[in-house]
């Protein structure tokens, strides 16, 4: 079983972006990253489902030795790009911690503007695209969990501290 002291988030966005993964990070590192320092025990994703980009993808979950999160070691299951075409979500455990796939998370605009923007913060080094705020509250509205409804909280306040006013984007 996974424990928080397992999940290192810079070495799965290392291992990530060292692939030439497209990807926009999103949930609760996203909310760290952009608002507020909270608990997060995994790293989600939302990324291109362009071809070359779920080889890549693929790749990097191979590489790592990826497998479904919860579910019984002796299950055939290979992350690879056949198996990416067929998802629209994934919740892995890889070396490095919990990693959540997601191709269209609900509340988020289209993967293309969702990525054009998405704020890019230095992470030790490489450049990493994090969800921007408005599309980050997009989500927590749609998502409409406890922790989501904490999260639009320290959102809204991060926004305010940039003066800017807090808009739900339309998708």
């Amino acid at each position: 079983m996974e424990t928080w002291a397992d999940f290192r988030p810079t070495r799965l966005l290392a291992e990530l972006v060292g692939g030439g993964v497209d990807f926009v990070v999103i949930g609760g590192v996203a909310v760290v990253a952009q608002a507020s320092p909270r608990f997060t025990k995994d790293l989600d994703i939302c990324y291109s489902a362009e071809p070359q980009n779920l080889a890549a993808l693929g790749t990097v979950l191979v590489d790592m030795r990826a497998r479904l999160r919860g579910v019984d070691e002796d299950v055939a299951f290979i992350p690879d790009d056949r198996t990416l075409r067929q998802t629209q979500i994934q919740t892995l455990t890889t070396p490095h911690g919990g990693l959540d796939l997601l191709v269209d998370p609900g509340g988020a605009p289209p993967y293309p503007k969702l990525r054009g923007r998405a704020d890019v913060l230095d992470i030790e080094g490489f450049e990493v695209r994090f969800a921007c705020l408005d599309d980050l509250l997009a989500m927590k509205h749609a998502a409409g969990r406890p922790q989501d409804r904490i999260d639009i909280e320290a959102l809204e306040i991060a926004k305010r501290r940039r003066g800017r006013r807090a808009t739900r984007p339309t998708r």
